[in-house]
């Protein structure tokens, strides 16, 4: 019997029920799993009540003041959303935004103090899905952090699964078919061709590859991506000497080509 089912059997049964209630509320509050969410906000006390704020409502909640180490923590963490403030010190808002966007597939919401209708229409053109201006209400932006993520969960199964004329992908059934003939994958070859079939068209470094495949940091000298890189291109039927379907990109890592799977 699942833990669910015995707690709910206790309740029907026992004299002690109110008891059994507060242990099952607990064990849910505690079975419940934390959204990852990343704030970038240069705002010292801004940042402290929106951590405090998320943390309390089911949020793993990781903090940073600038876009400078932004990429690692995305490829470290792979948070579901993003809040972005758009003036920050350095690199503005808009540009991150454009930038991860290159390899971020997850939600961005942006933090802005002008009422300037170009910055709203800039921030969602670089890739930002919602905007909210200051001053900031907690509740408000955790009412559009979840319809965000909401209008992701809706296409969920859609997300799961990539197309490119005659190749498509089912990340859950780690299954890829190309010309309508199943073509044999193992799991880290199947999860290589799917991040750089999401980043399609983009070129996805060494340094992301190998953290998000073998969960450590690129050193330089490993070949293992680059080895599985060849195995790819072999079992996709891409030409070894000049491939045109998963292309080095020098300096820049590895391409996949949306339009040559005729």
């Amino acid at each position: 019997m699942s833990a669910l089912r015995h707690f709910k059997s206790i309740l029907a049964k026992n004299k002690y029920s109110c008891f059994y209630l507060n242990a099952y509320q607990t064990y849910e509050i505690f079975m419940i799993k934390k959204i990852p969410l990343v704030i970038v906000e240069d705002d010292i006390k801004l940042q402290s009540m929106l951590k405090d704020y998320f943390n309390q409502q089911q949020f793993d909640v990781h903090v940073l003041s600038n876009g400078s180490h932004i990429t690692e923590l995305l490829v470290q963490l792979n948070p579901a959303i993003v809040i972005l403030d758009l003036m920050l010190p350095g690199e503005n808002g808009l540009s991150i935004c454009r930038r991860i966007r290159k390899e971020y597939t997850g939600k961005i919401v942006m933090l802005t103090a002008s009422d300037d209708d170009f910055d709203h229409v800039a921030a969602l053109e670089v890739g930002a899905d919602d905007f909210i201006t200051k001053p900031i209400k907690p509740r408000v932006l955790l009412a559009r952090l979840r319809a965000v993520l909401r209008r992701d969960s809706k296409n969920e199964d859609e997300m799961k699964k990539l197309s490119f004329n005659q190749l498509e992908l089912d990340f859950n059934r780690k299954k890829c078919t190309y010309n309508q003939q199943l073509i044999p994958f193992t799991d880290s070859e199947f999860d290589l061709l799917w991040i750089l079939a999401q980043s399609a068209d983009t070129p996805v470094s060494r340094e992301t590859l190998t953290k998000k495949i073998r969960g450590i940091e690129y050193d330089g000298i490993d070949r293992t991506i680059d080895n599985k890189i060849v195995l790819l291109r072999k079992k996709l039927g891409d030409n070894s000497l000049s491939p045109n379907k998963i292309i080095t990109v020098r300096g820049k890592g590895y391409l996949f080509a949306s339009d040559v799977w005729e």
